[in-house]
C-alpha cells in the first residue's frame, strides 16, 4: 500500500523513524478498545509498514497508559471507519502472518480479550512490570473463540485453558514465565527496551527475514515430513539472494554486513 495515498487516520497513529514503524491504538479515553474504525485502521497501517522498503521493524503500542483493553463492545456493528473496509477482527489478525517483518507489542497497563489476542499475534511482547493480562470474556457469558488461535501458539496448553476459562487477571511476572510476553521492565524502561529490541531487529537483512517470517509461518502446521523438505528448500532459496552472499563474505572479512535488502 502507498504510503503516499494514506488515508487520514482518525483512531491510530502512524510514524516512521529510521527504519522502524510505530503503530499507536490512538482511543486513550476508551482504554484503546477495538472499535470497528480501529480495527480496519490497524490493517490499513500494518499493510503499508508492510510495503514501505524503509521499514525493518514494527511496534505496536497504544496511546497513554494502556495497551488495548480488548473488543469495544458498545460498538459492536456500530461506527465503521472513514476509510474503504479492509476488514474486522478476523483479518486483522491474519495479517500478521503476512508481513514479513516482525512486530514488537509494547504494552502498559492491561493488554486483555480482543488485546491480548493481538498482542499473542505479534512476534514479540515486552510490557511494563505493572501490566496485567486476562481473558475475562468468560465472566461475561462469552468465550474468547477467536483469540484462541494465537494463544494457544503461544503459551503451553493447561496454561491457556487455566487462563481462559478462569477469566483471571495475571500479572506481567507470572506471564513472562509462562511465554506470554517476553519481557517485563520497569515502566520508565519500557521506551527504552522496545526501541532496543526494534533496532536489533532492524540491523537484520530485511529479505531473509521476509523469508524467514515466510517459511516459519508456512511450516507452523506441517508435519515434519513436510516440514524438513520444504524448510531445505527455502535455506536453498535464502543462498541465492545478494544478502546471504554478502553475509559470508562480511564473515570471511571479519567486517559488518551492509545489507541491500535483495
Amino acid at each position: 500500500m502507498n504510503e503516499a495515498a494514506a488515508p487520514n487516520f482518525t483512531s491510530l497513529l502512524y510514524q516512521v523513524e529510521g527504519h522502524i514503524c510505530t503503530v499507536t491504538m490512538n482511543r486513550p479515553e476508551k482504554k484503546n478498545a477495538l472499535s470497528p474504525a480501529l480495527t480496519n485502521e490497524l490493517i490499513y497501517a500494518l499493510e503499508m509498514a508492510r510495503d514501505n522498503p524503509e521499514v525493518r521493524a514494527i511496534v505496536l503500542t497504544g496511546a497513554g497508559d494502556c495497551f488495548c483493553a480488548g473488543g469495544d463492545l458498545t460498538q459492536m456493528g456500530g461506527q465503521k471507519s472513514e476509510i474503504p473496509q479492509r476488514g474486522g477482527f478476523p483479518e486483522l489478525i491474519l495479517t500478521f502472518p503476512k508481513l514479513g517483518k516482525p512486530v514488537i507489542a509494547k504494552v502498559r497497563k492491561y493488554a486483555m480479550a480482543g488485546g491480548l489476542g493481538l498482542m499473542c499475534a505479534c512476534h514479540f511482547a515486552i510490557a511494563e512490570d505493572t501490566a496485567v493480562f486476562s481473558t475475562p470474556e468468560i465472566d461475561r457469558g462469552i468465550f474468547p473463540m477467536m483469540i484462541m488461535a494465537y494463544i494457544f501458539r503461544t503459551v503451553p496448553y493447561r496454561k491457556g485453558m487455566e487462563m481462559i476459562l478462569f477469566g483471571e487477571r495475571w500479572d506481567a511476572k507470572r506471564a513472562e514465565e509462562i511465554g506470554l510476553i517476553n519481557k517485563s521492565v520497569p515502566s520508565e524502561k519500557l521506551d527504552e527496551e522496545v526501541l532496543a529490541w526494534a533496532n536489533r531487529l532492524a540491523e537484520k537483512s530485511p529479505v531473509i527475514v521476509r523469508m524467514g517470517l515466510e517459511a516459519f509461518y508456512k511450516q507452523w502446521d506441517m508435519n515434519l515430513e513436510e516440514a524438513v523438505p520444504y524448510l531445505s528448500k527455502m535455506l536453498a532459496q535464502c543462498f541465492t539472494t545478494q544478502d546471504a552472499k554478502e553475509g559470508l563474505m562480511a564473515f570471511m572479512q571479519k567486517r559488518k554486513p551492509k545489507w541491500t535488502g535483495k
